[in-house]
């Protein structure tokens, strides 16, 4: 496997708004070309997607491709063949140097123990380990009702948002994926959308006659 390469000096552009959305492993992953195609129907902005192996069980790749993103995966950053050189550009490290805002949509269970403890297992979470507490974060959980109301993810939360000072959105309460009615579902895809729109003052493109 040939590792893809990212350097965020050659792949940030000036006057543009450059969105990294994480998806994480829960079913509301499913929207996550929802997401990319609505971003990218603003001027001027850039989206790259992070994805845990989980949340590939849930979309398709070729559908953010084809809006105009890239997905990466833990192989982008730990190819199988080695090959790293003191000097290369480190994957994680890139993507929060290029990112503007970080929207981590849906936000698992168990990604948001691991964030609350700092750990930084695959490329979502040591991006998250390594980013700028200037880089404005939002958390979007989705999850099971009980799995929400476990007190672990109470408190987790509660370091998410008082220590490590991301912004917490939702869950919302609906019928879930599993049957189950009550809070824990993601926040509207949309309204997701309308917090970058709104944080950066985006306008929309403008459709030019053929």
């Amino acid at each position: 496997m040939n590792k893809r390469t990212f350097v965020a000096e050659q792949e940030r552009t000036e006057g543009h708004t450059h969105v990294l959305l994480i998806t994480t492993g829960s079913v509301a992953s499913i929207k996550a070309p929802l997401i990319v195609t609505e971003l990218k129907s603003f001027e001027n902005v850039k989206v790259e997607v992070v994805s845990t192996k989980a949340s590939l069980s849930f979309f398709d790749v070729g559908a953010i491709e084809r809006a105009g993103a890239r997905v990466w995966r833990d192989e982008d950053e730990w190819a199988a063949d080695g090959g790293y050189k003191i000097g290369d550009p480190i994957l994680h490290i890139e993507l929060r140097r290029w990112a503007d805002i970080v929207l981590i949509a849906p936000c698992s269970a168990n990604t948001i123990a691991k964030i609350a403890h700092g750990i930084c297992d695959n490329l979502a979470t040591s991006l998250l380990r390594a980013l700028a507490p200037t880089t404005p974060t939002y958390v979007f959980p989705a999850m099971n009702t009980l799995m929400y109301e476990h007190p672990l993810t109470g408190e987790h939360l509660r370091i998410i948002r008082e220590v490590i000072e991301y912004q917490v959105v939702g869950p919302v309460g609906k019928t879930l994926a599993c049957g189950d009615v009550g809070v824990g579902a993601m926040a509207e895809w949309k309204d997701i959308v309308q917090i970058v729109v709104d944080a950066f003052h985006l306008t929309k493109k403008v459709d030019t006659p053929t």
